[in-house]
């Protein structure tokens, strides 16, 4: 988060007030996303906040005080065990239906179209909310249901930031109950161009004349923890519309992820290296 930088003069008066000045606390989060980064000296805290060593000192020592940060020696600042305390209750907290469920409300009523959330269950998608939209077709889902991972649109998305040969398994386990419409050199061409994009389409695979675009849904982590899908008859999703429902699919679906906790400036690199084993 950037902010406009506080003078100097500014900054020392919001400390002095003590801890409700709500300078003083902005400047306090400015330090945990800082530290956030990793460990980091006095020096290099106090030059980075734009604040004298003396405030940065105070402000970093009431946080070592509370449990927000630690300081080990010739290393510098880390931050705390509260942190985690509250991380933790943060977690538990968190619920992907309720959380996710304004996002595909807005989503299926910006599109019309029916709007899907679902979770990996083993070599399956779990469909955990189903939003109809207002087309005279009705895909028939429900929540509740399992599916296969290679051949829906959310599944596809869940699998996003696997290997190649991730990717090859999940298309055998489901060969093996089931012959797909597509071959697997078929499969792992579109598998490639989906990673790339961030977003996977169902071309009717699942269900006959149903097209989708999903996306995947990540957590604080940045791993990959449910995804969405928008889906509607082929007639209403050629592929001119489906390319530019994409990036309101994607943005949908990183809403999501942002309420749960994701950052892409921290997490942009956690797929990179797990996608290819060749």
């Amino acid at each position: 988060m950037t902010r406009i930088p506080l003078t100097e003069n500014i900054a020392e008066s919001a400390v002095a007030k003590g801890p409700s000045g709500s300078q003083t606390l902005l400047r306090g989060l400015d330090v945990l996303e800082l530290v956030a980064d990793g460990p980091i000296t006095l020096n290099d805290l106090a030059s980075r906040t734009g604040l004298t060593k003396t405030t940065t000192h105070r402000l970093a020592a009431a946080l070592v005080e509370r449990g927000y940060l630690s300081f080990v020696a010739r290393e510098g600042y880390n931050l705390g065990p509260k942190l985690l305390e509250l991380g933790y209750h943060a977690t538990q907290q968190i619920n992907l239906p309720r959380v996710a469920r304004p996002h595909l409300e807005a989503l299926s009523d910006r599109t019309d179209d029916t709007v899907h959330l679902g979770v990996r269950e083993g070599d399956r998608v779990l469909y955990l909310d189903k939003i109809s939209g207002n087309r005279r077709v009705e895909v028939q889902s429900r929540v509740g249901e399992r599916q296969p991972l290679r051949s829906t649109g959310l599944g596809k998305a869940l699998l996003l930031d696997e290997t190649e040969d991730q990717w090859r398994r999940s298309f055998e386990v489901e060969e093996a109950n089931a012959a797909s419409r597509i071959g697997l050199a078929e499969f792992l061409t579109r598998m490639r161009s989906y990673a790339a994009a961030g977003r996977a389409f169902d071309l009717e695979e699942n269900e006959d004349r149903i097209r989708c675009v999903a996306a995947p849904v990540r957590d604080a982590s940045g791993r990959i923890v449910g995804a969405i899908s928008l889906s509607s008859a082929a007639q209403y999703m050629d592929d001119e519309r489906m390319a530019a429902l994409s990036g309101e699919v994607t943005a949908t679906a990183r809403a999501i992820s942002r309420d749960l906790g994701w950052s892409k400036a921290r997490t942009q690199s956690t797929a990179k290296g797990r996608r290819r084993n060749t």
